[in-house]
Parts: C-alpha cells; sequence; structure tokens
C-alpha cells in the first residue's frame, strides 16, 4: 500500500474550529514564511517525504493514522516547516551551531545553564576512569557501582527524601514506580495535562487510569468521593508541567490525597533544579517536607546536564522497588558517566545558587517582554514560557520565521497539548544574557498580535 504526499494540507484541515482566532498572527506568518521561503531545513529522512508523490507502507504500518502522520510531515517539509530533530554541531547552550550558522537557543532544558561546566564535565570523566562506560550488569546483580550510591544520597538529600533510585531515564522512572507498585483493581488519578509518562506506567500496572481538571482540586475531590475505600487510588502530578509551566497546588493535593486516604506521586522533571529557594522542587517551592508526598519522580537530563531518572521516597518502598521493578532488575545501571555528571551537577547547584537567581530573573524578563507585546503565556510562572498561536499552522510558522531570524523555539502540538492550544514551548536558562533575550523579543515583536510594532 501506498500512502499519498499531496493531500493537501493535514495539519490544518483537523484543526479544531476557530482555533486560528487564538492569536491575530496567522496571516502575517504565513504571508513572511510561505512555501520554500528561508534557509531549507535538513530533511532528517534523507528524501523519504519529498523523492516520490508516494510512499510504499510496510503491512505493518499500512493504518490510516499512519498516512496522515506522512501526509502531515511531507506538507511541513514542502512548506519548509518541518524544523524538527535538525542537528547541532557542538554542545547545547544559549547559543548553538547548525549548519554553519549560529542560532540563540530557546528550546533547551538546561535550565541552569550547566551544560559544559568544567566540573561537571570532569564529574563524568572521573567516573569514567574509575568505573568505565557502562556498568557490565544490572543493578540487582554486578552494575551497581559506587558512584551510583553516592549519587543517590544526596539526590535523597537535596530533594528532603529518606531515600532515592536510579533509573535510565525519567520515563523510565515513572514506568517503574507505576508499573510496579499498582496493580489492576487500583484506581490512578492523573492530571489531564500529567507527562505520557505517568499514563503509561499506569496502563503497564493495569490499573483503572480517570484524568480529573488540571490543577483542579474541586474536580480531583469528586473523583476520590466516587471511589469506594475498598479500591487503592493514587493521584499524579507533575510538579511542573512542561508544556504550560504552571506549578501544581502540592499543599492541597497532599491535605485532600491524606483526607482520602490515597498516595500521591509527583513528578519533579522540571521542578528539580528550578522551583524553590534552592531548587529543590516543589516542595521547597512551597516550604513543606517532601516526607509528605508518598512518591517523587523525575529527570537527570533537565535542570541537571546528565542522563537518567529516579524514584525518591521510603526505604522500604524503594527496596521493594530494586526486587521487583522491571526497569531496575532487567535494564543495566545508570553509565557512570551519566551518573558521574549528575553529582557533579548537584553539587554545582549547592555553590552556585546564584544560578538559580538569575534563572529566575531571565525569566520575568522574557515573560514580561512577551505579555507586553500581547502574545498569550498561560498561566506560566516558572522559567517555561507557552506562546500559544492555537492553531498548529499558526505555531509552525511563527516557530519558521524566529529561524529565519536565528532564534531556535520549536514548536508543541496535540496530542501533546489539547487541541486548538498548538504552542512554541520556550525555555529560559540561567545562561541567557539580557542582550539574548532582547533579540528574542526583538524576532517576536516584528509579529505581535498587539500590533504595536
Amino acid at each position: 500500500m501506498r500512502t499519498r504526499l499531496d493531500s493537501g494540507n493535514p495539519l490544518t484541515e483537523a484543526e479544531a474550529p476557530g482555533a486560528m482566532n487564538k492569536t491575530s498572527t496567522a496571516a502575517s506568518l504565513a504571508e513572511s514564511s510561505g512555501a520554500g521561503g528561508g534557509e531549507r531545513y535538513m530533511d532528517p529522512f534523507a528524501g523519504l517525504f519529498t523523492a516520490a508523490s508516494t510512499i510504499p507502507l510496510q503491512p505493518l504500518i499500512d493504518r490510516p493514522h499512519v498516512h496522515r502522520l506522512f501526509e502531515s510531515i511531507s506538507w511541513g517539509q514542502a512548506e519548509n516547516l518541518y524544523g524538527y530533530q535538525q542537528p547541532l554541531t557542538g554542545m547545547s547552550g544559549p547559543w548553538v551551531e547548525r549548519g554553519g550558522r549560529r542560532f540563540l537557543m530557546l528550546s533547551a532544558y538546561d535550565y541552569l545553564g550547566l551544560i559544559g561546566h568544567p566540573a561537571i564535565s570532569a564529574g563524568a570523566v572521573a567516573a569514567i576512569g574509575q568505573h568505565g562506560t557502562g556498568t557490565g550488569g544490572v543493578r540487582l546483580l554486578s552494575g551497581t557501582a559506587a558512584i551510583h550510591l553516592e549519587l543517590e544520597r544526596a539526590l535523597a538529600e537535596h530533594l528532603g527524601t529518606e531515600s532515592a533510585l536510579t533509573f535510565n531515564s525519567g520515563y523510565a522512572a515513572n514506568l517503574a514506580a507505576l508499573g510496579t507498585l499498582l496493580e489492576p483493581g487500583d484506581v490512578a488519578l492523573l492530571d489531564a495535562y500529567a507527562h505520557r509518562s505517568l499514563y503509561d506506567g499506569c496502563r503497564l500496572a493495569g490499573a483503572k487510569i480517570q484524568p480529573f481538571a488540571h490543577n483542579d482540586i474541586v474536580d480531583l475531590e469528586r473523583h476520590l468521593a466516587s471511589f469506594s475505600p475498598a479500591h487503592r487510588c493514587l493521584v499524579a502530578v507533575d510538579g511542573v508541567y512542561s508544556m504550560d509551566g504552571d506549578v501544581c497546588p502540592l499543599p492541597a493535593l497532599i491535605e485532600i490525597t491524606r483526607r482520602y486516604k490515597a498516595f500521591l506521586l509527583v513528578d519533579e522533571a522540571h521542578a528539580l533544579g528550578t522551583a524553590g529557594a534552592r531548587g529543590g522542587g516543589t516542595a521547597d517551592h512551597y516550604g513543606i517536607d517532601a516526607g509528605e508526598i508518598d512518591l517523587i519522580t523525575g529527570s537527570l537530563s533537565k535542570a541537571i546536564p546528565a542522563g537518567g531518572g529516579f524514584v525518591a521516597g521510603r526505604r522500604a518502598t524503594l527496596a521493594y522497588l530494586q526486587h521487583v521493578s522491571g526497569a531496575y532488575v532487567y535494564s543495566a545501571g545508570l553509565p557512570p558517566p551519566c551518573a558521574g555528571a549528575a553529582l557533579a551537577a548537584i553539587r554545582v547547584m549547592k555553590q552556585e545558587p546564584e544560578r538559580l537567581v538569575r534563572l529566575k530573573y531571565n525569566a520575568d524578563r522574557l515573560k514580561n517582554g512577551l505579555l507586553s507585546l500581547g502574545f498569550d503565556i498561560g498561566q506560566t510562572s516558572t522559567p517555561i514560557l507557552p506562546v500559544i498561536t492555537g492553531s498548529n499552522e499558526s505555531a509552525y510558522r511563527l516557530a519558521r520565521h524566529l529561524f529565519d531570524a536565528g532564534v531556535i523555539a520549536l514548536p508543541v502540538i496535540p496530542p501533546a497539548v489539547p487541541r486548538g492550544t498548538a504552542r512554541l514551548r520556550l525555555c529560559v536558562t540561567a545562561a541567557h544574557a539580557d542582550d539574548d533575550l532582547d533579540m528574542a523579543l526583538s524576532a517576536f515583536a516584528s509579529l505581535a498580535p498587539s500590533g504595536r510594532c
């Protein structure tokens, strides 16, 4: 079976009615970055979507949703709007290089500007010197290195928990925690905007999944009250939401889960290093003892520029995961250089608190600038700044306009966000200078919906 590549514009055909009205930028964006405009994006598919009018599909992927996806990619490439998977020729940071040209980076998770920090690079190199590049086994058997234990102690201390356990990614950490601790018949109440890995972990466990309205304690209580006390119930949320930049109402979540005898999991992937007076996460942000949270999960590849993920909580719970979780028992341990870099990053965070101060200053500066230009940035209160365009096409064209101006700011479309709320997701870092943010705002200003520019 072949899928046709000339079926119009699937990115807009599937839009929710009225989605283009979110901002007034759609028409000017279309004029400024039409088909073939500007420098061509690198084609990560080596001509797969441009060499012919049809693509032969193997029976394994000959499905309607695959046809729709491929049609979207083909249209995006024809319009010079498919800007994903563009390779950088050096390390990430406030400025990056792609294809011999320098760009201001506003789509990297390096919140504290720690990528390339000499102490962190030295930590990775020292770990290789002592432990090599791999563990040679799973953690339960021969794959535990001394640096794993040192990192886990440092993580627990920084988070304020009894213990911590590392995995090969934040995604794997959520699968490990939820897939192991929940069982068929249990109920999982997940914030509607919670990370995909939380949903997948609950599916792996066979638990009944019930989303509740985003950050809505009243809706959460309605769900909790509807379940029999015989059901084990777990509530799972993000500490900081990766697409919206808002923070979960942790004090209310703790109170209501205790009242209904439910458990609480908080994913701190985007909160660790960014939230709280010392970057300790959501509990630090609210001045709450992290021991009030049953499970804390997170990533070691955001503010901490390494790789891997973690589950933190009570010692007995983590001892159980060490013997039952598939992601721990059947997967090789975190590579030593990642553990060494993560450990060094935690130390740098403590030694250089000025980075967190600068991060918050930069976030406020860019946020206020975008608001003054009339852009919709939602309810963010963190370094994650969504620029909500409404339609998919407007998001792609705004990203293209910024790229032509020397700024990388990538679009996020459904299903990663609700229909009609496509956006650019900007990530500010402590490494951005005032001039960098002024350049970004200047690029946005030329298409500001307020009409002031």
